[in-house]
């Protein structure tokens, strides 16, 4: 069983960079032929922005600012999706009420609450309030999820061994929904980058998301696609690190 998995894991690695490749390949031909209009460049032409040291330092110092506000965003977002969904659990009176709360913030329009964070808060905190925003249900699901997949005749067995609601929550249930916060925290991280990006878009100092509008406005069409790029490649890489930690979470907890 172990050489099946093995293979089958080997199978889809093998597919996913050989559709890698054949995308990589479609791109430079789309723009070497002008298929997609003259604005798709080829991908040559977009990887030469990066061998410019002027541009080169401009995206980096881009790159840095938005990795900041994503991280501080992801941290906040993940924290309070993890109390509101542990409390969710713990006082199962308020769980409707948390619930509703959540699918409430999920449900505010990104384009509705840019404009207005920056006219209340400080520039820098718009993207990270809206990284924060984009992190939140997607990890408050897995947590509530996970905090729900624990057996029945685990918890029973506890309760019926004295053990109090906390000791269930602490001993049970949350190693039992680390597979599924994992999971979350998988999906949250390129979210919060993408938050962060369009958070820049309303009056941010740098950041990816600034030099993506400046791009446009500029008719800088290499630059914009060197911005975007770098901008998804972080995106896979944070998505990445966190499959790794999936992998490993789902190894030790089931």
């Amino acid at each position: 069983m172990t050489g099946v998995a093995g293979d089958s894991r080997l199978v889809r690695w093998a597919g996913g960079l050989a559709g890698g490749a054949i995308l990589l390949v479609a791109w430079e031909v789309a723009g070497r032929t002008e298929a997609l209009g003259s604005s798709w460049l080829p991908l040559t032409t977009v990887l030469e922005v990066y061998g410019d040291p002027v541009m080169r330092d401009l995206l980096v110092r881009a790159l840095l600012t938005t990795a900041g506000e994503a991280a501080l965003g992801y941290v906040i977002g993940v924290g309070l999706a993890v109390v509101a969904g542990s409390a969710g659990v713990l006082l199962p009176p308020l769980r409707g009420l948390i619930e509703n709360a959540a699918a409430g913030i999920n449900s505010i329009p990104w384009i509705l609450l840019g404009p207005l964070l920056v006219l209340v808060v400080p520039r820098w905190i718009g993207p990270v309030a809206i990284a924060a925003l984009a992190v939140f249900f997607a990890v408050f699901v897995a947590v509530s999820t996970g905090l729900s997949a624990a057996s029945r005749v685990h918890q029973d067995l506890l309760s019926s061994l004295g053990a109090s609601r906390l000791v269930r929550f602490w001993r049970l249930q949350l190693p039992a929904a680390m597979p599924e916060l994992v999971d979350g925290l998988r999906l949250a991280a390129p979210a919060a980058l993408v938050g962060a990006i369009f958070g820049e878009w309303f009056g941010a100092d740098s950041g990816l998301g600034l030099l993506l509008i400046t791009s446009m406005q500029n008719f800088r069409i290499d630059l914009l696609w060197a911005a975007a790029l770098l901008g998804v490649a972080a995106s896979l890489i944070a998505y990445g690190g966190f499959s790794l930690a999936r992998w490993a979470a789902w190894r030790r907890f089931t």
